[in-house]
């Protein structure tokens, strides 16, 4: 979708349509969600600070973000992807793969497909969407965000090296900042780049993941489309409207945190045994701190306890402006078994 946040705010409230927009934050602290492409083209971006954003766009209006409503209209658009395939794979609210090698329309082109689809999207929600579309989900990520806003772009087979060859690394789906960083470093700037290094060469400084950035130079990915994939971890955090010096305010925040964790986890009936508890001070540096038990957990008793026995043990170094709670080593394994067990039943 196509700034989904700021986009559903200027379909219900027709006053924000044609004007800069974030959703989140404010012009004294906090971070931007999303930006509308009218605070866009001053450089506004999600995930910059309100502060800084005020700067480049004095006109910019800040609106609380409202999820219910963007969850209310993602299940409308999933329900639309849902009607060409079930191998859909969401990524987020306003963003998922779908495979439709077999489609349930029969149709042949997934080109005609797409454009089918946001069709239907903007008749359905009055919203504009963007797609990709190549041969696998690493190809049609990068074609997704090609021709934003309300467009789409197919890389075909025969297209698929020269176009990665001119791309530049940073816009490679799963080369993050630190990668990238340490690929500029070694002298890989673009797709061409990547693709002249050998394979010993990657693994050299790349490890396991040197084999997986060899075969993206060349277009290969093998990562199926996977419906309903279970998550690595759960989490929440808040970003307070005043920073904090002391532990008692903070235990208050994680009281709210760990409720929203422990909700979370028994609506998708999920526990895991390590909690990890995550500070941001003022000046933006980020503190972690982690136990693991010896059992499954997602009762809100539990984490709050362990989450405050780590924060009672963690030193402050200055004042305190977002906490968060995440709980990981998940019980995937047995979510799996039981999903393939259903699957052969079936």
């Amino acid at each position: 979708m196509d700034a989904f946040y700021a986009s559903v705010e200027q379909l219900d409230f027709p006053e924000l349509r044609n004007k800069p927009l974030a959703v989140g934050g404010s012009e004294i602290r906090g971070v931007i969600s999303a930006a509308s492409y009218e605070a866009r083209k001053f450089g506004v971006r999600s995930a910059m600070s309100g502060k800084l954003a005020i700067k480049k766009c004095p006109d910019l209006i800040f609106v609380p973000p409202r999820f219910d409503r963007y969850k209310e209209v993602s299940k409308q658009i999933r329900t639309i992807f849902l009607e060409y395939t079930d191998l859909v794979e969401p990524l987020s609210l306003d963003e998922a793969f779908l495979d439709v090698t077999q489609n349930k329309k029969g149709l042949k082109s997934a080109t005609l497909i797409a454009e089918e689809i946001r069709l239907k999207i903007y008749e359905t929600t009055g919203l504009t969407a963007s797609a990709g579309i190549s041969m696998n989900k690493f190809l049609a990520k990068i074609a997704s965000d090609y021709n934003k806003p309300n467009g789409q772009k197919t890389i075909n087979p025969n297209e698929i090296i020269p176009f990665l060859d001119a791309l530049e690394i940073k816009r490679f789906f799963g080369v993050g900042k630190k990668t990238c960083e340490k690929m500029y470093h070694l002298g890989i700037f673009t797709g061409a780049d990547l693709r002249l290094k050998s394979l010993d060469f990657l693994e050299e400084h790349f490890g396991n993941s040197g084999v997986h950035y060899y075969q993206l130079a060349r277009g290969i990915s093998n990562s199926p489309v996977v419906p309903n994939r279970l998550p690595k971890s759960i989490g929440a955090e808040r970003t307070f409207s005043e920073n904090f010096t002391s532990i008692i305010p903070l235990q208050e925040k994680l009281h709210e945190v760990c409720e929203e964790v422990s909700i979370r986890l028994q609506k998708r009936n999920l526990s895991g045994k390590t909690i990890t508890l995550k500070i941001k001070y003022s000046d933006f540096t980020l503190q972690t701190k982690s136990y693991t038990l010896p059992y499954y957990v997602s009762s809100f008793d539990l984490l709050f306890d362990t989450s405050t026995d780590l924060l009672q043990h963690s030193t402050l170094k200055t004042s305190v402006r977002l906490i968060g709670v995440q709980v990981s080593n998940l019980n995937i394994n047995q979510k799996k078994a039981e999903y393939i067990q259903l699957k052969l039943k079936l």
